[in-house]
């Protein structure tokens, strides 16, 4: 007769969640499901075994991994989001693989192999909060791993999350270098001008108040800000530059004197109920002048659809708008005009034709 007696043991939680994947199985399939196994096969599964971890149970687009160190639990998770862009770099723009990836620790319940707990639930939720190819921690995490590991952490801060009675304080890792903050706006000195056109992402600006709203928008922003790096033709400027700018109130104009852009994308959210709306645009920086807008409809219950659907539809047109309007001001600088004109679409400039100066919706011609 099998055990049934229930065990509790202490244990470091980590959850991994795959990005987009119902947009990802809506694309292709048999193709998703074909990547998703070359990573598993590749990477994630070898480097959790390197590092002692128990796979406890697969969820079709994620994982729940058992340690015992939280130690291991951390470096595995910096190995596997570190090195999956030489994994996925190979595939298609939009059908990338990227990890939501989170750590927790503290006591569990298991009956066998499937474990339970509140540890299992704010790895969960905290997962939920990071960003594509981000690292999410609980403070007992940091806590332990500060003064062990060569990491950077960033504080993100007390949110509330279901079925935690106290609000969990999480804190992100910094896989990347990030550029030294501007002792103040008014100090900072003018970007060199770049040969290529420039974008840059700010912070959405939350309307509404609430902590929960305010990471949503944060992370359509970053999801925005990830898809756009992709182009070749254009720049992007980093995440950690554009949200220096957070809270600021910075103009257009402003941002593009001090980061050398053209354009940028911006927007709010406002609330009612559980209801939201989420205005974005598109701006000429130098002359203030909307090249885009839409607006976006819906609730906060299922965040990754509405921020999927935002995300897509931003990609999809804001790269051929920013192409008509790279056209417009080139045939005004070869005619000696200042100032914008109607494009000339069968006078594309031979750097246009080469990055794919075919209008199309979709993704940004990556």
């Amino acid at each position: 007769m099998a055990d049934s007696r229930v065990e509790h043991r202490f244990a470091v939680i980590l959850c991994a969640d795959v990005v987009g994947y119902s947009r990802l199985m809506g694309i292709d399939e048999e193709g998703t499901l074909a990547a998703l196994r070359a990573v598993r096969r590749d990477l994630v599964d070898p480097n959790i075994g390197e590092h002692r971890g128990r796979i406890v149970r697969t969820m079709g687009d994620g994982l729940l991994v058992e340690f015992n160190s939280v130690v291991d639990a951390v470096r595995c998770a910096v190995k596997m989001q570190s090195e999956m862009p030489e994994h996925t770099d190979r595939m298609p723009a939009d059908r990338q693989i990227w990890f939501r990836v989170a750590i927790a620790m503290g006591d569990v319940v298991t009956d066998g192999d499937i474990i339970y707990g509140q540890a299992v639930d704010i790895a969960s939720r905290m997962e939920s909060l990071a960003h594509p190819g981000g690292i999410n921690i609980s403070r007992a995490v940091r806590d332990q791993v500060r003064d062990r590991l060569p990491i950077v952490f960033e504080d993100f801060g007390e949110h509330e999350v279901k079925n935690i009675a106290r609000p969990v304080r999480v804190f992100r890792v910094v896989l990347e270098q990030r550029p030294a903050t501007p002792a103040s706006t008014g100090r900072r000195r003018a970007a060199a001008p770049l040969d290529r056109p420039a974008l840059a992402v700010l912070p959405f600006q939350n309307l509404s108040g609430d902590a929960e709203t305010e990471f949503f928008l944060d992370s359509v922003a970053e999801d925005l800000i990830t898809e756009l790096a992709r182009a070749r033709w254009f720049s992007i400027v980093a995440r950690n530059t554009s949200f220096s700018y957070k809270g600021k109130g910075a103009d257009s104009k402003q941002v593009a004197r001090e980061l050398g852009v053209r354009y940028v994308v911006e927007g709010s959210l406002r609330k009612a109920g559980n209801r939201v709306r989420i205005s974005c645009q598109l701006v000429e920086a130098a002359s203030g002048q909307h090249l885009w807008a839409d607006r976006f409809d819906g609730t906060l219950e299922d965040t990754f659809d509405l921020q999927d659907r935002i995300t897509e539809s931003v990609i999809g047109s804001v790269a051929p708008v920013l192409r008509e309007a790279e056209i417009e001001r080139r045939a005004a600088q070869a005619r000696g005009k200042p100032g914008r004109l109607r494009p000339d679409l069968a006078g594309l400039s031979s750097d246009l034709r080469r990055n794919g100066g075919r209008q199309r919706g979709g993704r940004c011609g990556c």
